[in-house]
């Protein structure tokens, strides 16, 4: 709903898809600049202890937004403002709670745990975008930041009655430490392939929080509701993605580049002069694209990572995940204002398509079973000598 909303209010101070990208860029900046060491400080300390510290932060600040709009105070370099710093208590919470979902669940039951999370988190995007637009034509813009703010409570008390983990002691330098998930990451062929295609995906295609709204209004002149039914549509492929992953319970990496594909074939329909109710159809196609090419990278990554350092490698994937997301999100706008919204929506999917077809070039296996725990054999018994 929060989502949904800033993209809307954004456009509703500036008119402007550049200016809307440029908000969503800096919400994603901090991923660039944080989640190494984010993923550093989670094989350190307690992560439930840090997602006290993000969850809180996140509350705050969607209260805070709250009180702005509901006093009529708000302005567009307060959005700004805002955006950056979700962002940065965001940047610290995704690498931290991937790492604890693998803990809570094992590594065995990751690939369903991950699924399971991914259709709790797609039902709220298919839910939220439509009760937001309904609840701005209502009542007005405020109320989804507040359903927002509300929202932290339920999950802080969950966290208070969850056992803490006890981290492993690291006897390294924190530079030293951040290296070694670095130079796990490029070392190993697969994770190394992986990080790359969510990178070039995130850059090109996963830009949804500037195309939606942009195309919503600029090009189809749909009001609040409209923008949130095309936003419900892309949660809507997102959960048929997510049942498929949770049913297979696999990391399948070939899914990852056809999802890709999928999501810039897509998006390239969009230049294709469609009513509004094709242009959800082809938005929730993007959406189970998406959520395909996620899934299974995010399930690839979790279960090679050793976890010794799951974190600092989460933190290396958040961050091309989320760090490239800026740059994506300010050339969106910026193709958009200079094409119209089809066509510089068709050109971000086709280049998006393109980085695909280059990564499909490389081997990829087709499932990826999840490595049980090994097996520590006794030792074996120490010879006795005999004495003279």
């Amino acid at each position: 709903m929060q989502a949904a909303t800033q993209g809307w209010l954004v456009l509703e101070l500036t008119g402007s898809a550049e200016r809307l990208g440029l908000v969503v860029a800096l919400q994603f900046l901090p991923s660039l600049l944080f989640s190494i060491p984010a993923g550093v400080l989670s094989d350190r300390y307690s992560r439930r202890n840090l997602l006290f510290i993000t969850q809180g932060g996140m509350a705050v600040l969607a209260f805070g937004m709250f009180a702005l709009i509901v006093t009529g105070l708000v302005r567009y370099e307060q959005v700004l403002v805002f955006a950056f710093l979700y962002g940065l208590f965001n940047a610290m919470d995704l690498p931290v709670r991937q790492a604890f979902t693998v803990e809570l669940a094992g590594k065995e039951r990751y690939p369903g745990a991950i699924a399971l999370n991914s259709f709790g988190f797609n039902t709220s995007r298919l839910v939220g975008p439509a009760l937001a637009g309904l609840l701005i034509a209502g009542f007005g813009l405020s109320w989804s930041y507040l359903a927002n703010a509300l929202s932290f409570i339920p999950l802080i008390a969950v966290l208070f009655i969850t056992p803490s983990n006890k981290p492993q002691p690291q006897h390294n330098g924190v530079v030293e430490d951040a290296l070694e998930g670095l130079r796990f990451v490029w070392g190993h062929p697969l994770v190394r392939q992986v990080v790359v295609l969510v990178g070039l995906t995130s850059l090109l295609g996963m830009n949804f929080q500037t195309i939606v709204p942009s195309y919503a209004r600029l090009e189809l002149g749909l009001d609040a509701q409209g923008f949130g039914f095309l936003m419900s549509a892309v949660g809507l492929g997102s959960i048929v993605a997510a049942l498929v992953q949770a049913i297979a319970s696999r990391a399948r990496p070939m899914r990852a580049v056809l999802g890709s594909m999928i999501l810039g074939a897509s998006l390239i329909t969009l230049a294709l002069p469609l009513p509004t109710l094709w242009v959800a159809v082809v938005l929730g196609i993007g959406g189970l694209g998406m959520i395909t090419t996620m899934l299974n990278s995010n399930t690839t990554v979790q279960l090679i990572a050793p976890d010794r350092i799951r974190g600092r490698v989460m933190s290396v994937y958040s961050m091309v995940l989320l760090g490239s997301g800026p740059l994506g999100a300010y050339l969106s706008g910026l193709l958009i204002d200079a094409l119209g919204a089809r066509w510089g929506v068709a050109v971000m999917g086709l280049l998006t398509l393109m980085a695909a077809l280059v990564m499909i070039r490389f081997p990829w296996p087709k499932v990826l079973a999840p490595t049980p725990a090994p097996k520590v054999e006794p030792p074996p018994p120490t010879p006795q000598v005999a004495s003279d």
